[in-house]
């Protein structure tokens, strides 16, 4: 089973959606970009509810662009869920399967068995959303697309359905396009992430790729990456390119058919979660860069802490995440010293360019 888009395209009221192509196989696909970036747009011409300007959409083989919604098969679940109020949830489900059987096997997998005899407006968000999937699901669709799915419920729940779904998406093996704004969402959920700007893609990788190895500086800066700057290339050898931020190097591993030439400035991230505190004191691994700092400021998320750091050689600051075991560990204070660790392959230059020369348009190959 697979869902192909080829060269879609869609303009109106001043926005041009695409060219768009991607492929989406038996995996969970996270579109993430902001508001207004085309994502929203991009599922409903899946869907049906819109038609493209130009391009195709094939599922399982079959082209399906120009066919109603009630032809596709393809289900789509909005963010609030879209129930019927004076129906209860089972009727709810029942109205899109005629096998009770299977709608009984949803509502276990879904965990929505005990409130089976209630109406919606009875419902918890997490328990209206999984209801709404299991209706969707009812159908037996060849692909599902979900717009928004978690965004108006509370943290806590949100971070159990990431959990429910995520483990759902696995049993049921059919395309699934999620569209988000929420990074934390795109990263739980997707196998793979495609990032809208403007109604382009910017690129599409794996999860880890995508946050890791940004292709322009939108995609770094959208993803949560913080640690962004300019450097210069202060040598290089066929395995690594040395820079230079102040009187601070960091080596890089990177191509040496390709790389930068020494003497000239690039852009270079590194994503928070692979920035490593240690201790004053504490010992280097072979390969290992290490910078002194002092912290600038704390912020405890829960389930981590995200500590900026001022580097006391160079005028740079970057953020860590760190789990609460390594914080106390640490020690961590406003003021106090740490050393910052900085592995080469944790540096990632962006090279991909605007046409004006600045960081950040260029469009990577989608595969």
């Amino acid at each position: 089973m697979s869902l192909e888009l080829e060269g879609l395209e869609r303009a109106y009221s001043g926005f041009d959606l695409g060219p768009i192509d991607l492929t989406v196989d038996r995996e969970v696909l996270s579109v993430l970009g902001p508001s207004g970036c085309g994502k929203t747009t991009l599922l409903w011409l899946i869907a049906g509810v819109l038609q493209p300007d130009a391009g195709r959409i094939t599922l399982d083989g079959r082209s399906i662009e120009g066919l109603p919604p009630e032809r596709r098969n393809v289900g789509l679940v909005f963010q609030d869920g879209a129930l019927f109020p004076n129906m209860t949830v089972e009727a709810n489900i029942a109205y899109a399967s005629s096998d009770p059987a299977y709608a009984a096997e949803l509502a276990e997998l879904l965990e929505i068995e005990d409130v089976l005899d209630r109406r919606p407006q009875t419902l918890s968000g997490g328990e209206r959303q999984r209801v709404a999937l299991a209706r969707t699901l009812a159908t037996e669709p060849d692909a599902l697309l979900l717009d928004e799915p978690l965004s108006s419920l509370d943290a806590p729940i949100r971070r159990r359905l990431r959990s429910e779904l995520h483990d759902l998406f696995d049993t049921i093996g059919i395309p699934v396009v999620l569209v988000t704004h929420d990074q934390r969402t795109a990263t739980a959920l997707g196998d793979r992430i495609t990032v809208l700007r403007g109604g382009n893609v910017e690129q599409t990788g794996p999860s880890t790729a995508v946050l890791e190895r940004p292709a322009t500086r939108f995609v770094a800066d959208f993803t949560g990456n913080e640690n962004i700057f300019e450097a210069s290339v202060a040598a290089r050898d066929p395995e690594t390119v040395t820079l230079r931020v102040g009187d601070v190097r960091f080596e890089v591993a990177a191509d040496a058919d390709s790389g930068p030439a020494v003497g000239s400035t690039l852009t270079a991230c590194v994503h928070p979660s692979r920035v490593r505190l240690r201790k004053p004191a504490a010992s280097l691994d072979p390969g290992e860069a290490l910078v002194e700092a002092r912290v600038r400021r704390w912020l405890n998320e829960g389930d981590e802490y995200r500590v900026v750091v001022e580097l006391e050689h160079a005028p740079l600051t970057l953020t860590a995440t760190v789990s609460p075991p390594e914080f106390e560990s640490l020690a961590v204070d406003a003021g106090s010293r740490l050393r910052v660790v900085v592995a080469p392959d944790a540096v990632h230059l962006i090279t991909a360019e605007r046409p004006d020369g600045r960081a950040g348009t260029e469009r990577p190959r989608q595969d």
